[in-house]
Formats: C-alpha cells, structure tokens, sequence
C-alpha cells in the first residue's frame, strides 16, 4: 500500500480535501493549464472542481493513488497513479499550476510517487505516461524521470474539436533501479 502522505524537499504530497476547491479551481480554470488536458472541461467552474474533489476522495486507493501537490501552504497540482497488477503496471499522471512551471516541482512530486510506488510494490514492473506530442514541458519531465519515449500515436485523441497525437513514455523497474544506483 502506497503512502497516504509524502515528504520532499519543498512539497508535501497528501490526500486531496475539500477545502481545496478553491486552489484547484485557481489552477484548473487557466485554459493554459488545461491545454494538453483531454478531460479537463473548458471554462472550468468551481462544481467542476467540487466533482473533481469528490472523485479523488471517493478512489479504491489500491487501483488508484492520487495526491495533491501541497507548496508553501497550497494545493497547486495533483499526481496518480492508477495501476494494473495483472500487468505489473502503473500509469502515472502529473499538473502544477502554470505559475510554477519550470521549477522542478513536477519531476519532483512525479518521481517520489514513481520511488514510492516501486518501493511498496514489489511486483510492479514498469510505470508509463502519455502526453500530447506539443506539451513538450511534460515530454521533459519524463525524460528527467528516466522515462524512455516508447510510442507516438497518430491521431489518437480528439479533443476540443481537434485531433491529438499521443506519445508515450515508460520506466522499467530495473531502469529505475540503475537510475537510483547512480
């Protein structure tokens, strides 16, 4: 079982609690933010960040893990996990508030989950991400986390009116270890 909190250097990664609603709305409701973000509705109003809370406290956490991103005292993003034991996989999913991109604080967050997850679940395998192919800030992020880019599919969404390709990204449990060991 995964952690309900996790400690870094500058973040707190806890349960998300209704009293974030209005952080989460700060952030969700940047259509900047939510660019790259299929199911994130646009404009995003405070009842969608009041269903998007309710959703994460009401998680099976053993199928699915999901943390708010707690910096200087604020909710500024969110990281899950959602995983498939039969397959010895986890797919993991990241956002921090646009007024701190750039910073770390993504890969940060996205690698203690990914050590979290490794470390209490010794059979998983291998942890993967997807992104749209232009949001090349989480590209990034997963290249820093030792993630190796695995597949690109064409047109595999459609969103906002417009077709999106999707590239996909993944880490082996030996990666990691090799990763850690350095």
């Amino acid at each position: 079982m995964l952690p309900e909190v996790i400690e870094t250097d500058r973040l707190i990664l806890r349960p998300y609690s209704l009293d974030d609603v209005d952080d989460v709305l700060s952030y969700a409701s940047d259509p900047e933010w939510a660019r790259y973000l299929g199911p994130v509705p646009q404009p995003y109003t405070k009842a969608d960040a009041e269903e998007f809370l309710a959703g994460k406290l009401s998680q099976d956490r053993k199928n699915r893990a999901s943390w708010a991103i707690e910096y200087a005292g604020s909710a500024i993003g969110g990281v899950d996990i959602g995983f498939d034991i039969r397959n010895r996989v986890g797919t993991i999913g990241y956002s921090i508030a646009r007024r701190l991109w750039g910073k770390g604080l993504a890969t940060e967050a996205a690698g203690a989950v990914i050590d979290a997850s490794f470390a209490a679940c010794p059979e998983l395998n291998r942890i993967q991400a997807t992104t749209d192919q232009r949001n090349v800030g989480s590209l990034r992020i997963m290249e820093k986390l030792g993630m190796v880019r695995e597949g690109f599919l064409r047109q595999h969404q459609y969103v906002r009116g417009e077709f999106r390709n999707t590239v996909w990204c993944g880490l082996l449990r030996c990666e990691w270890e090799a990763h850690r060991t350095r």
